[in-house]
């Protein structure tokens, strides 16, 4: 019930936080851009600037789907971004080839979790099984896996998360240091635009933060149900 409680505040207070992020990314999508440079172009000119080319440009569909994929090495861009001239566009493909860079340069943080994915992954698939068997096999679950290791086994799984959610935090850190340091040095915006993209990117950086928290907070939980019941 605890972690029920945990996981409803934190879902409310990243949808806050996520509905404030959009505002601004939809506030900012109206100021054209002084250069009128489209994010694709701003993307295409900060990768060939860091000496980057093998990484290319695409478009993709949704809106905020915009991400970098280090398998691939393609910088993709939602529709709104590829073809937007305006601050958020900019800040949003500028961000996005800060990953292109990082991986560019093996920005340690940035294969630290990369290499992590397959274990999130897993723990993922692990912790979902177990909350199945618990929910749907109460009556017989405690005489295949006592209540105690069922526990530890949880609090392993929620320190990945957790873990993967803290590293996941400079990483998108140093993605927006970049981009932001890149998009003033370059001349691409002025300084009104430059507030605007900083400000853009730091309610993008609050989901992050969120996140970790909340993951942060859900393994305490357990971690503490853990020592109570040990202290029966």
């Amino acid at each position: 019930m605890g972690a029920f409680v945990i996981g409803i505040f934190f879902m409310i207070i990243g949808m806050i936080v996520s509905a404030r992020m959009k505002s601004k990314f939809a506030k900012y999508s109206q100021t054209h851009l002084t250069r009128d440079l489209t994010g694709a172009e701003v993307a295409r000119l900060m990768l060939a600037d860091n000496g980057i080319h093998d990484v290319q440009v695409i478009s993709v569909e949704g809106e905020l789907t915009d991400h970098y994929n280090p398998a691939t090495k393609t910088v993709n861009l939602s529709e709104g971004v590829y073809h937007g001239r305006n601050a958020a566009a900019t800040a949003v493909s500028a961000h996005e080839c800060g990953h292109a860079v990082q991986h560019a340069r093996a920005y340690s943080m940035l294969e630290f979790r990369s290499a992590m994915v397959p274990i999130q992954n897993i723990s993922a698939r692990v912790i979902n099984f177990l909350f199945m068997v618990m929910i749907f096999g109460s009556m017989f679950a405690s005489h295949v896996l006592p209540w105690n290791l069922a526990l530890l086994i949880i609090i392993a799984c929620y320190g990945v998360f957790a873990l993967f959610a803290l590293i996941t935090l400079p990483v998108e850190f140093d993605a927006s240091k970049r981009a932001l340091a890149w998009v003033q040095s370059r001349g691409i915006v002025n300084n009104a635009e430059y507030d605007m993209a900083k400000d853009a990117l730091k309610w993008a950086a609050m989901t992050y933060v969120v996140a970790a928290i909340g993951a942060l907070t859900t393994l305490f939980y357990y971690v503490m149900l853990f020592l109570g019941q040990r202290d029966e």
